[in-house]
């Protein structure tokens, strides 16, 4: 199944839907996830779960920001896992490996939130940033490379 009919089935199931794009909140998204590694990266040395869940949401945000780009926002009630599938479509079968790493980092922060029982390592948070910074660097270059008239302040 090719990306248009893909799309189109995500419409039809009720997990996305089109809006205008708006290169503003794609920016402001962008600006914000870039926030979100400072915090990561501050919070490694005093909370490992606090820097894996903001590693997390910068991603989420970069995620989001793309879909925004293509002219859809998710919908549904399981918005985090749509956003993963479709940043898949969006980026290709070149970034498989980091879109599985986003997709686990996003099946360990729904453990740690509702099991405090499963507590995150420094190893697991230094790597869930290492993550997160290629990741947002990856897609702010895709933003920018899409939309090269556009002059944006990431």
């Amino acid at each position: 199944m090719n990306y248009r009919k893909k799309i189109e089935d995500f419409l039809k199931r009720g997990l996305i839907k089109k809006q205008n794009m708006n290169f503003n909140q794609i920016e402001k998204l962008i600006l914000r996830a870039y926030k979100d590694l400072d915090v990561a990266r501050i919070n490694l040395k005093i909370d490992e779960e606090v820097a894996y869940n903001y590693a997390y949401l910068s991603m989420l945000r970069c995620g989001r920001a793309l879909l925004f780009l293509k002219g859809f926002r998710p919908v549904d009630g399981q918005q985090h896992k749509t956003v993963i599938e479709i940043v898949c479509l969006i980026l290709g079968d070149e970034f498989k490996g980091l879109i599985e790493k986003f997709d686990r980092m996003r099946r360990k922060r729904h453990q740690f939130t509702y099991d405090p029982f499963l507590p995150v390592s420094k190893e697991e948070a230094e790597g869930a940033l290492k993550t997160a910074e290629n990741f947002v660097k990856i897609v702010s270059e895709f933003v920018k490379k899409e939309n090269s008239q556009q002059k944006f302040k990431f």
